[in-house]
């Protein structure tokens, strides 16, 4: 009998110690394992939510890759400012959590902003260091919406001086003029030269090029552009990640250091087409110091994951714009293998043709307005600043072009001074003919034409060619700008969602635009959202591949 009771008692205690193995075994074959460079905000919120991670060790493990990647390394050179208080920030949301929950989904994600947002606590420049050091009066109202939603900021990042075309010889034809104020791709006077993290002697394209590559290299989950011509758009193409110029009105403008607001407007950009629904969503809102958001009134959205279904694009009929590609055959590859795949997912895709007024006077009408608007609402935003900075567009010019100065930048320079010669007044009759006239004539042939070919989206390939050199020849230059249509976009007004399609055989990223009318970023996004679920094209760029502290197993 006792040694039955022996026996019983060795038989539970394997069994228990075999239960415990399985157990842990069990356990471990369903161990989920996050990758930093590839998981979502839906995904990051579910490990927090397990307490898995904390934002403040998301904020570490990202600032442990600009670490790596930023100035070291490649030293892609996409980051003006780390924030200072980032992980304080990040520590003091954990605990905020742990009371009373998450504030949004966006609680604790770590977002990078272009530095011409404004931000109360840290330095604005607009790229330029005519104003390093300026710390403006407030935020800009969707990055207190981002602080609001729990969002944490990591970093200012690089952009084109004054978004690029802030002074410009954009429109020029005289070789001598159009040479000298050639400024490098990527270069501002503030934070010198940012390089393609897929191919280091490449641009990563402006104007947001510094949000374009810090996105693509993985220094943020996230992170915020501006697009007045496809300066959100030829970013995210040029460092093949997801980026969305929204409908003019659908995010406020107030606090962003402007080019020309008859065009401007702020974007998500992000590495996955969820990432930019969640980030849009709590950005939206009418803001009386904006008067375009008064249209976007019952119409925006504060959830846009909502509408990312598989399954989207069946039934929709998409036109493929087809005259803005034959630039690069890389491109138009992976373009024809895009219409395939939209095919095959059930869209009716058909060959279109946009109004031949619209293509040739697209590149004049961005030409004339924004040297206009940029020197007079530079103005406007210059006036906000504290003493000590330029107070006009004039003072601007001549303290760039002072050799007092030690201005980093002799080609800005050079096209600021060309600016102010050719900028008209905005109460110049021309002027004002373009604007109230010649945008009208835009919107309205794009109206015409999404009609006409009953259309629910237009495509074509976000740049006609890849990411262009750092200092690219005149040829190439004029193919790129002649050859995109992102500026439709923005004439008119309309949304435009880029999606990373694929890699020309030089290792290129190539991504596709879904081109829609006014407020159907809904329909957009789940477009995107089933093309990109069924492509998975994006890739983490080889000069800044993954390091051990990516992957977080739990």
């Amino acid at each position: 009998m006792q040694i039955n009771k022996m026996l019983n008692t060795a038989l539970v205690a394997s069994f228990f110690a075999f239960s415990a193995v399985s157990f842990a075994i069990v356990n471990h074959a369903h161990a989920a394992t996050l990758d930093l460079t590839t998981a979502t905000i839906e995904q990051l919120n579910a490990a927090m939510a397990k307490n898995k991670v904390t934002s403040e060790q998301l904020v570490e493990l990202y600032l442990k890759r600009i670490e790596a990647y930023d100035k070291q390394g490649p030293a892609i050179n996409a980051v003006i400012l780390i924030n200072p208080k980032a992980l304080e920030t990040a520590k003091a949301l954990d605990a905020e959590r742990k009371k009373s929950g998450p504030r949004s989904p966006l609680h604790g994600i770590p977002v990078v902003l272009k530095d011409n947002f404004d931000t109360f606590d840290m330095p604005t420049t607009a790229g330029s260091q005519l104003l390093a050091g300026s710390i403006p009066p407030d935020d800009a109202y969707v990055v207190k919406k981002l602080r609001e939603a729990g969002a944490v900021i990591v970093a200012k990042v690089n952009l084109s001086e004054f978004a690029g075309s802030g002074g410009s010889v954009s429109g020029a034809t005289d070789p001598a003029v159009m040479k000298a104020g050639r400024v490098p791709n990527g270069f501002s006077s503030m934070g010198l030269q940012t390089l393609n993290p897929h191919d280091l002697t490449r641009g990563p394209s402006g104007s947001s090029g510094g949000t374009g590559a810090a996105i693509a290299a993985g220094f943020a989950q996230f992170g915020l552009g501006t697009d007045t011509g496809g300066s959100v758009r030829g970013p995210s193409s040029a460092n093949g990640i997801v980026g969305l110029k929204p409908t003019r009105g659908l995010m406020s403008r107030d606090g962003i250091v402007p080019l020309a607001l008859s065009f401007d407007t702020g974007g998500p950009m992000a590495r996955s087409v969820y990432d930019v629904a969640a980030s849009l969503g709590a950005m939206t809102g009418v803001d009386p110091a904006d008067e375009a958001t008064k249209t976007s009134a019952g119409k925006s959205y504060t959830d846009y994951t909502q509408f990312l279904k598989k399954g989207s694009l069946k039934g929709a009929r998409i036109g493929i714009a087809r005259e803005f590609m034959g630039k690069d055959a890389g491109t138009d590859a992976v373009m024809e293998t895009a219409v395939a795949t939209l095919k095959k997912l059930g869209a009716e895709v058909i060959d279109i043709k946009y109004p031949g007024y619209i293509v040739a006077a697209k590149q004049p009408i961005y030409n004339e307005l924004v040297s206009s608007e940029f020197k007079a609402q530079i103005t406007d935003y210059l006036h906000t600043l504290k003493p000590g900075f330029p107070k006009n567009f004039d003072e601007i010019v001549a303290k760039a072009n002072d050799p007092a100065t030690g201005y980093r930048s002799p080609e800005k320079a050079y096209a600021l001074k060309y600016t102010a010669s050719i900028a008209r007044d905005l109460n110049n009759p021309v002027y004002l003919a373009i604007k109230n006239e010649m945008l009208s004539a835009v919107k309205a042939g794009v109206l015409g034409m999404f009609a006409e070919y009953k259309l629910d989206a237009v495509i074509y390939p976000t740049s006609p060619t890849p990411a262009t050199l750092i200092i690219p020849d005149e040829k190439t230059m004029a193919m790129a700008a002649m050859g995109s249509a992102t500026n439709i976009a923005n004439a008119t007004g309309f949304p435009d969602l880029i999606v990373p399609a694929g890699m020309t055989p030089s290792g290129l990223p190539v991504t596709v635009s879904f081109f829609g009318l006014a407020y159907t970023e809904p329909k957009l996004l789940g477009y995107g959202y089933d093309f990109e679920q069924a492509t998975k094209a994006i890739r983490l760029p080889k000069f800044t591949p993954s390091i051990s502290s990516d992957k977080i197993t739990y």
